[in-house]
């Protein structure tokens, strides 16, 4: 297989666990944007099975990356044919190879337009239509479109007319092997990209003064573009590597999550299953996977946050219910049942594939 992956988000660590829970499967690597750190390269080392290629050549979303399409699908292309693969899926949309060249999925793990439409509430600006034109045509190339979550599917057939049930939904999973501490430290812990609006980390940020509990925010703080977010109330705790970070989690008593968009949210699916109460934005994707386990909220109301943490700081017994709620809520993501999903797509797609070229 040859699988697209960058290393500025979560699409890293599903890239890898993905790759690592199907060890039968060759899989090459191959990386778009910021190169990844010495860390993470370090990850795919010690995976017998994947082999790590990158490039210089600009995301979709970048500035300029819409120059780099072609050089894009061109490049997969070639790595296709000088590693005899069988499937290409790609995290991503636009360099999706022309069809009819090899079977491919197109993962859609988030997206410009529902990004900006959830930040701003309104539609994309004009200077984002040769994107939307990119991923249009991309998710028409795919043998097959996958989204993370039924809320995904609605956002790719919103803002790109792509029909939902085209879509097949696969759910991020995680192995549960992050065992909570007996005591929790009083601490409300968030993670994620500092620097993008749609993770809204400012507003726990904004309200950290406020709270008897420090507000802990692990995550990158430099935009790959545009520079430094700062934090100037919270614990900026940086970019952790994942260890780190589940050690965190594993001993965090609350899990906050104010985010305006968030298509699946595999930090908060680590939270949970490391038994983190969790405190989450009341949008649909977050809904669809955390009602009744978490305490959802509006993404831009900072005074409600507030007082809801209060109150769960307060209360131990709810505290412990939301606790449990979320390791018990989390068991419904195992990683093994991801794994088995993509499995049986890739198996599916390369048999039509096969078939085809018979009948021919």
């Amino acid at each position: 297989m040859l699988m697209t992956a960058d290393a500025v988000g979560g699409v890293w660590s599903y890239a890898l666990d993905l790759c690592s829970a199907l060890a039968g499967v060759r899989f090459i690597v191959a990386t778009l944007g910021p190169q990844p750190g010495t860390t993470q390269r370090a990850a795919v080392a010690r995976l017998a099975n994947v082999s790590l290629i990158e490039s210089d050549l600009r995301l979709e979303w970048m500035a300029g990356g819409q120059g780099d399409v072609a050089a894009s699908r061109d490049w997969l292309m070639s790595l296709a044919r000088q590693h005899d693969v069988d499937l290409i899926h790609v995290n991503g949309y636009a360099q999706v190879p022309l069809a009819g060249m090899l079977p491919t999925i197109a993962v859609a793990h988030s997206d410009v337009l529902s990004w900006w439409n959830a930040v701003y509430g309104e539609a994309a600006p004009d200077d984002w239509n040769d994107y939307r034109c990119a991923v249009t045509a991309g998710l028409r190339r795919a043998s097959r479109v996958v989204a993370l979550t039924a809320a995904g599917c609605d956002d790719l057939q919103r803002h790109y007319g792509f029909p939902r049930q085209r879509v097949t939904v696969i759910p991020n999973g995680i192995v549960d092997a992050v065992s909570p501490v007996l005591v929790k430290r009083s601490v409300v812990f968030a993670a994620g990209r500092v620097w993008d609006a749609a993770k809204n980390l400012r507003l726990l940020d904004e309200i950290a003064p406020d709270l008897p509990w420090p507000v802990e925010i692990a995550g990158d703080t430099m935009h790959p573009e545009h520079g430094l977010a700062v934090l100037n109330r919270a614990q900026a705790l940086g970019s952790l590597d994942r260890a780190m970070l589940r050690r965190r989690l594993a001993s965090a008593a609350i899990y906050a999550a104010p985010a305006r968009y968030e298509p699946f949210g595999l930090g908060i699916l680590e939270a949970a299953s490391a038994g983190c109460a969790l405190l989450l934005s009341d949008i649909p994707s977050l809904r669809e996977n955390w009602d009744g386990a978490a305490i959802l909220l509006p993404p831009d109301e900072p005074r409600r946050w507030r007082e809801a943490i209060r109150r769960l700081i307060d209360n131990d017994a709810e505290r412990d219910r939301l606790q449990r709620a979320a390791r018990t809520r989390a068991r419904h993501f195992p990683l093994a049942l991801m794994a088995a999903r993509y499995r049986t797509l890739y198996q599916e797609l390369i048999g039509a594939a096969v078939s085809y070229e018979g009948v021919a």
